[in-house]
This record gives C-alpha cells, sequence and structure tokens, in this order.
C-alpha cells in the first residue's frame, strides 16, 4: 500500500532551493546530506519534497506556454495559501481562479524555474 509519495528535484544550488521552499513556499528542512549539500529534504504538513545535486534536464523552450507542470500539489484552502504566498512575493505564472475540472488553484514558478501547482476541490 503506497502511504507517501515525494517528487525529487533537482538542483545546482541546494541551498539557494532550500532558501526558496522555506522563505517563500514555509516548508521547513528535514535534513540535509554532506557540506556543501548533495541531497536535502523539505516538508510541509507531513509532505516532503527531495533535493539531489545535479544538472536538471533539458527545459522544454515551451514549458511556460504550455504550462507543462512539474507538480501538482492538493491542498485545503487555495485562497489562504494563495494570499500568504502573495504576501511572500512568490511568481505566479497563473493567478488564483476557479478551474473546468472542479478545483480551485494557482501556478507559481520556483526559484529553478519549476511550475507547481496548488489546488482545492470545489
Amino acid at each position: 500500500m503506497i502511504r507517501r509519495i515525494a517528487p525529487q528535484f533537482f538542483t545546482m544550488d541546494i541551498p539557494a532551493s532550500l532558501a526558496y521552499y522555506e522563505d517563500k513556499l514555509g516548508f521547513k528542512c528535514l535534513g540535509k546530506w554532506q557540506d556543501p549539500p548533495i541531497y536535502a529534504i523539505v516538508a510541509r504538513d507531513e509532505h516532503a519534497i527531495h533535493f539531489r545535486c545535479a544538472e536538471p534536464p533539458t527545459s522544454n523552450p515551451d514549458k511556460y506556454s504550455d504550462e507543462l507542470l512539474d507538480a501538482y500539489i492538493s491542498i485545503e484552502d487555495a485562497d489562504a495559501l494563495y494570499a500568504e504566498y502573495a504576501a511572500r512575493g512568490v511568481e505566479f505564472t497563473r493567478g488564483l481562479g476557479n478551474m473546468a475540472w472542479n478545483s480551485r488553484e494557482f501556478v507559481v514558478r520556483d526559484c529553478d524555474g519549476r511550475l507547481l501547482a496548488f489546488g482545492a476541490s470545489l
């Protein structure tokens, strides 16, 4: 039985990624390994994202126009989280809105250019 799944994001700068996810998105660092770090884990509300120091795959030039997401994160209250992130200066690529698939969601671009969608069921 699957209890939890955690994405593993590649980054060339783990300290910068940790700072972004902690300061902007409200995650907490659960651990980092080696100095300088080559691996780290952050979590918020018992859900983790793992970071590995590695060259990211070549980006798709149409990623932003096609809104090709790196992760979709299900949340309880899209309005509250959107307001929190706006106050922290998070960059949104799609503002808060109701979607045709019964979800209220928004999309942010993180410090490494990943697109993260946050959505709550309507």
